[in-house]
């Protein structure tokens, strides 16, 4: 039996098409048919106004920061519960990461410690230059609320949706909400181009001026002419080959991810003490992975041990994202804290998710899980 993973790519016949044509036409450098292609499916699917391809959803993250003008000292108020990637442009800037903790029903960023996070870091004299809030494992978070707040206090969002494409809040895109949202590609999303990512924008002005800086900011001379710092984040016209592929495929992929859900869901009924996420009123979720917690009676750890065994049967399963606010790398950073999200990695687990499993691997891992619990199969 081969290895069952978490989420691989799930490439097809249309990727190949656009790729053959970029050898063909030896459009193998950054920039090309395909990078326009890719951008204008990504502005209609968001229905947004512009869109950037760029090498990584990193690099997004980074250049959203420059172009709202976070400098040095400044604060950046960052959900806790995520992927580090989400916060390691901060420090790019030579600024500030200051976390916030989850609320229970999306395990995104609370509103309320949110808006007590900018009121004391204001009382210490901190400019709070920007907000990161993350659309976790495709769940949208309580946008409104958060766009109340980052407008009550005149602070702009920059809206992480790298696992949340094809979700929706109130029926508005994930990605489309914030004064700039970011996309990832990376190999593991519902949808890749090997690498790579997006930031997008109803700001039309904000996304050419990163098109500029995104290409070593070069100026529109016949000679190389920089007046500023650039960066070379362009994503490859291969790349964005594959793109335009998966992007055909994409609501496929979405409606895979969520049958997976449920299969999961059915099967793990009767086992009283493992629960999932629930998709909140007034949103769609992308179900890039499913996600489950385990009650602690059933055991201490009891995800870790279900982890590991499901790992000695070469299936992939992954404990829930770390705190950020626990994290070494961050210990002189300031956090406002619930328990939440150290809760929610201290019970949760991944299961594999990926559009590409068969049912005969959705079976053998069911089985497996069950078997931990002794449960018939």
């Amino acid at each position: 039996m081969s290895r069952i993973w978490l989420s691989s790519p799930h490439i097809g016949e249309k990727e190949r098409v656009y790729v053959e044509d970029a050898f063909k036409t030896n459009w193998v450098a950054p920039l090309g048919p395909n990078v326009t292609a890719f951008e204008k499916q990504l502005t209609a699917y968001l229905n947004v106004k512009s869109c950037l391809s760029l090498s990584s959803g990193s690099a997004a993250i980074h250049l959203a920061l420059q172009l709202l003008g976070v400098k040095s000292d400044d604060v950046v108020l960052c959900q806790s519960f995520t992927f580090a990637a989400s916060a390691f442009p901060v420090l790019y800037c030579g600024a500030r990461p200051v976390f916030v903790d989850s609320e229970r029903t999306t395990w995104n960023i609370d509103p309320q410690l949110l808006r007590e996070a900018i009121i004391e870091q204001q009382r210490k004299n901190k400019k709070v230059s920007a907000i990161i809030v993350v659309h976790l494992y495709g769940i949208p978070a309580k946008m409104n609320e958060v766009l109340s707040i980052a407008k009550e206090f005149n602070i702009p969002i920059i809206e992480d949706a790298a696992e949340a494409l094809g979700s929706t809040y109130h029926q508005k895109p994930c990605g489309s909400m914030g004064d700039v949202g970011i996309l990832s590609f990376n190999g593991n999303k519902i949808i890749t181009t090997s690498g790579g990512g997006a930031l997008v924008s109803n700001n039309e002005a904000l996304i050419e001026r990163a098109r500029k800086i995104s290409a070593q900011a070069r100026e529109p001379v016949a000679y190389y002419l920089h007046n500023e710092v650039g960066f070379n984040y362009r994503l490859s016209n291969i790349c964005a080959g594959i793109g335009r592929g998966q992007m055909e495929v994409l609501n496929e992929r979405i409606a895979r991810r969520r049958e997976i859900f449920e299969f999961y869901k059915k099967e793990f009924q009767d086992i009283d003490g493992v629960t999932f996420s629930e998709e909140p009123a007034n949103t769609f979720c992308n179900r890039w992975l499913t996600t489950i917690l385990i009650d602690e009676r059933l055991g201490k750890n009891k995800n870790e041990e279900i982890r590991l065994h499901l790992e000695s049967k070469d299936i992939e399963s992954r404990q829930l994202w770390k705190p950020l606010h626990d994290q070494p790398v961050f210990k002189d950073c300031d956090a406002y804290e619930n328990g939440v999200s150290a809760d929610l990695f201290q019970r949760g687990l991944c299961l594999p998710s990926g559009s590409n499993l068969t049912e005969e691997d959705l079976k053998t891992v069911v089985y497996e899980f069950k078997k931990i619990f002794g449960r018939p199969i």
